[in-house]
């Protein structure tokens, strides 16, 4: 990732926090609808789950500049989603489901540079999260 989208990632999820209640719900349905197998990964009540999303977000966001500091919490996170029983294949799924979500949030500030940025650090992060859970990268399945 460059630090010009390193600077519009930030740029973005500041104008995402504000609404990050709404953001971690559209982004939570959305899942629940084209993954519906992955609900029963999560409790009942999202609430807490939901604001452990926004905050991860944050912090994975806030770390871009420097990602060995972010790298330790990444690794913990991807072991954790395992014993959920989280797979490789559900990683391209969050993804997609990110990016909708974003782009809904953001409406026209959603740009095809901002989109490029966030796939670049979705996929700079979820392949590391997956060597770390998975151990060699895994091919998800098409």
């Amino acid at each position: 990732m460059t630090p010009e989208q390193i600077a519009l990632i930030q740029q973005s999820f500041a104008k995402v926090a504000p609404i990050s209640e709404q953001a971690a719900v559209l982004f939570y349905d959305r899942l629940f609808e084209v993954a519906p197998s992955v609900r029963a990964m999560f409790p009942e009540d999202m609430t807490e789950q939901r604001k452990k999303l926004m905050g991860m977000l944050a912090a994975v966001v806030g770390g871009l500049s420097n990602l060995d500091s972010i790298l330790p919490a990444a690794s913990a996170l991807a072991r954790r989603h395992v014993a959920y029983g989280a797979t490789a294949d559900h990683y391209p799924v969050v993804g997609a489901t990110l990016l909708w979500t974003l782009e809904k949030g953001l409406g026209e500030a959603w740009t095809p540079e901002l989109a490029t940025a966030w796939t670049d650090a979705y996929g700079v992060l979820s392949g590391y999260m997956m060597s770390e859970a998975y151990g060699a990268q895994p091919q998800a399945a098409e």
